[in-house]
């Protein structure tokens, strides 16, 4: 049998008062995988993290790391180190006497020490500063230490929750790429907790996208983006058309929906479980893969198009946010350079066409959540 670096076997946390933080989920993350958890502010992301870390118990469900079962080990005799957004750094100590700190608590001593200490300074680079203390370092620097701090003690997992929320975005950026190469290079498990879509996207080998304390889709960033399980998911990652409709008729994987716009065929359905007649799905299409045209333009074969009208106009520089309300009572936003658009004069209150290739669309159906 396969041993996994960090198995959730049902995993379900619920609090006082029966209130639901976590349904009860699976998950089985390989050696030196990155996984990230993402989803909106209270969705059980942070609680899933600290079950983990074992600073909050487990209502029911096991926990496994490595194939031994911790899910009622206390948090020292755990395999894994956390790393908190506030970063948690003795304002009195060094820089090397807070990496020592984890070390001194395990009960490691003499040279041993010294040389798992001086191995971390050189892996992070924080030899010239290995003397400082907090006030006299920046927020990558302290960001650093954080990671010098919980690396030192060779956790099997590395747990950080919103690790970069306190750093301005150019920074945040560069300590992204940072904390890639250096998970690639230990080749140790990580499990990245975020609020940012685009940051557990380009961090994640995998994400877990979570809302109101349940998973709503596991996958690979690329199929998350392009192939969306449900409309929560739809519309939190990326930015993404949603219409209404029923399934009118199918073949194969290609789908006709019947919706307030007329029939849309040949959209692509990747869960067979979604194209019995009558059901009501939604068609998701990349807004990125949409045209703009003037009203009536015509549509080539294979294409699918739509009106829309202007609500509001909001430049950024160079691109153009256009809100558009479609008739099924969505509204919309459609991002696009000033000069691909400037022949439409669009105004708030005009109409035009939005146009996509068939095949580039797919469909969402929440009549249950599938991970």
């Amino acid at each position: 049998m396969k041993t996994f670096d960090l198995e959730l076997k049902k995993l379900r946390k619920v609090y006082p008062g029966n209130t639901l933080a976590v349904e009860g989920f699976d998950l089985q993350v390989e050696r030196g995988e990155f996984i990230s958890f993402v989803g909106p502010s209270g969705c059980g992301k942070t609680t899933t993290l600290r079950m983990i870390a074992g600073l909050e118990s487990i209502t029911s469900g096991d926990l496994l790391i490595r194939g031994e079962n911790f899910t009622s080990v206390p948090t020292e005799q755990r395999p894994t180190s956390t790393i908190f957004q506030n970063y948690a750094i003795f304002p009195h100590m060094s820089v090397r006497e807070n990496i020592e700190f984890g070390l001194h608590v395990r009960k490691i001593t003499g040279n041993t020490l010294v040389k798992k200490v001086d191995l971390i300074i050189e892996k992070l680079e924080l030899g010239d500063i290995q003397h400082s203390k907090e006030n006299a370092l920046s927020g990558g620097q302290k960001q650093r230490l954080a990671l010098a701090r919980g690396l030192v003690t060779e956790p099997d997992i590395l747990l950080l929750d919103e690790p970069l929320g306190a750093l301005d975005a150019n920074l945040r950026k560069s300590i992204q790429e940072e904390l890639k190469q250096l998970q690639r290079s230990l080749n140790i498990t990580f499990v990245f907790v975020t609020h940012a879509q685009s940051e557990a996207l380009s961090m994640g080998d995998r994400v877990v996208v979570m809302n109101a304390g349940k998973v709503e889709q596991i996958s690979e960033p690329y199929d998350l983006y392009t192939r969306p399980k449900t409309s929560f998911v739809a519309k939190f990652i990326g930015r993404n058309i949603l219409i209404k409709g029923k399934i009118a008729g199918s073949h194969g994987e290609l789908v006709t929906v019947k919706t307030a716009h007329g029939n849309l065929s040949g959209v692509p359905s990747f869960d067979v479980a979604i194209v019995k007649s009558g059901t009501d799905i939604q068609v998701v299409v990349p807004s990125e893969l949409v045209s703009m045209k003037k009203p009536g333009s015509k549509i080539k074969s294979g294409e699918h198009g739509i009106t829309g009208k202007v609500k509001g106009l909001n430049r950024v520089g160079r691109v153009i946010h256009t809100i558009l309300e479609i008739s099924d009572g969505n509204d919309l936003q459609i991002e696009t350079y000033a000069e691909n658009i400037a022949s439409l004069n669009l105004v708030p209150g005009s109409l035009v066409d939005l146009v996509w290739e068939a095949e580039k669309a797919t469909i969402v159906w929440d009549g249950e959540n599938s991970q």
